[in-house]
């Protein structure tokens, strides 16, 4: 039985955690995915993010109409941009793989591992142990049991996010069954490619997890881009004597429908892969939903076992899953002088059109913790910039508290909404108030970010 200093599972957030410092320490590195690199390298944000680019440059002749210039109609080249993306992304995974082979204190294993008691891992047929283990297997995209994926011929053509960029072509028509950030994206992508794209989400309004009035500002817009179908409950998914699918749904009423379609992108969350690591037998507690559990330095319920990113972590973010990482290697290394990991002000952003950017509050969780709160909505179309682009769809929300003028959420939809709000996430971490942030800078003329700063103006801290 091989024994190791340190045991990471999962190459992706965890792989960063072993640099130079653990140099007089044994690692094994355990990952037995298909690619090296973690979700986000492979079939996450950055692939997503390079498909959306272009996705935003081929809606670039419908925004430009309305401002007097005719650009033609885009045409798409779906091989081409697939390529691009993937010549790169791939040898990049490729390259992470033989580098870690090739340090001499860290053992690879590409095989899937189980805890067989504590710190005890069986991996492939072999079984190691370590002093140390680090949890970062990351999660998987939920696939629901539904009876015609029993089919081959249908499974073939029903992707999930793991795999539809990577399809030979464009379908002429798709099913997005789904409403939250991953589906949004899709929708997007392959609507600005000419794709004929249907979502079926099973709630009244998309994107629940924001503010009110962004999800329903947001679901009016998808829904003037893609057939948007409402309060759907997928039921089955069966191939038609035409070749096509054919999926089934039912509203809350028990009215069913079908949709045909081409191929079918499953995009209704994500699974923490603790349930493949066998951590009952190691003493690993796990919450209700399979995450698992944590406290603020990245410790489970088992001694010398640390946890970070999707595996654990509610937001299921690539910067939250960095941020636990450099935690966890500072504990790691300092185990007399352990730090927490900060969760108080966490942003996220959705790359769709258009995009929304939010950190902090919504107006409903200010409402349901009883906080004492005002708010202000603020068009793009305020100020020069917007009038530049005709802009009169788009807003700044913020959320502060009258008492201590600070900023409790921020939420923009819109261009550019990921870059615009870095500003608001940087007053809150650092406690910098509404009326210093406001006034305390200059803010470039005629840029769109004063746009954030006649949002900060319009709150109204003197009730």
């Amino acid at each position: 039985m091989q024994s190791f200093d340190l045991c990471v599972i999962g190459s992706g957030s965890g792989n960063s955690i072993v640099d130079e410092a653990f140099a007089e320490w044994s690692v094994a590195l355990i990952d037995g995915g298909e690619r090296f690199g973690g979700t986000c390298l492979n079939a996450g944000c950055i692939p997503t993010k390079m498909f959306v680019h272009p996705a935003d440059l081929a809606r670039t002749p419908d925004h430009a109409r309305p401002l007097g210039v005719e650009l033609g109609t885009a045409r798409v080249d779906w091989p081409a941009i697939r390529d691009r993306i993937f010549d790169r992304i791939d040898p990049i995974s490729e390259a992470g793989e033989l580098w870690r082979e090739q340090n001499s204190n860290v053992t690879l294993f590409r095989e899937q591992a189980r805890f067989v008691g504590p710190r005890r891992l069986l991996v492939g047929d072999e079984e190691i142990t370590a002093e140390r283990f680090v949890l970062a297997a990351g999660s998987r995209p939920r696939v629901p049991d539904l009876p015609g994926l029993a089919d081959p011929d249908v499974a073939a053509r029903v992707h999930t996010s793991d795999s539809v960029m990577r399809i030979d072509e464009l379908a002429r028509r798709l099913v997005i069954v789904g409403g939250g950030a991953v589906a949004a994206e899709f929708a997007h992508v392959f609507a600005a490619f000419g794709t004929q794209v249907t979502m079926l989400n099973r709630s009244e309004r998309l994107l629940r997890s924001e503010d009110d009035e962004v999800a329903a500002a947001f679901t009016d817009h998808l829904a003037s881009r893609v057939a948007l179908r409402l309060n759907q409950r997928v039921t089955d998914v069966v191939k038609t004597d035409r070749g096509s699918l054919l999926v089934a749904s039912v509203d809350p009423e028990g009215i069913t429908y079908d949709f045909e379609t081409d191929l079918v992108l499953l995009a209704i969350g994500r699974t923490p892969n603790s349930d493949r690591l066998g951590l009952e037998t190691a003493g690993i507690d796990v919450d209700e939903v399979g995450r698992v559990v944590v406290d603020a330095q990245q410790r489970t319920t088992a001694d010398g076992v640390f946890a970070l990113g999707d595996l654990s972590s509610p937001w299921e973010l690539k910067h939250v899953a960095n941020h636990e990482a450099r935690v966890v290697r500072h504990n790691l290394l300092h185990p007399d002088a352990m730090i927490a990991s900060d969760h108080r002000f966490v942003p996220h952003a959705v790359f769709a059109e258009p995009q929304i950017a939010s950190v902090g509050l919504t107006e409903a969780k200010a409402g349901e913790l009883g906080l004492r709160y005002v708010s202000a909505v603020q068009p793009y179309g305020t100020v020069a910039y917007g009038w530049a682009m005709e802009d009169t769809d788009h807003f700044v929300k913020l959320l502060a508290d009258p008492d201590t003028k600070q900023l409790l959420g921020a939420h923009i939809l819109g261009p550019e909404a990921s870059t615009l709000i870095q500003p608001l996430i940087q007053a809150m971490s650092f406690g910098l108030d509404v009326p210093s942030m406001a006034r305390g800078q200059y803010w470039i003329h005629p840029a769109l970010a004063e746009v954030v700063e006649n949002a900060l103006l319009a709150l109204n801290l003197e009730t």
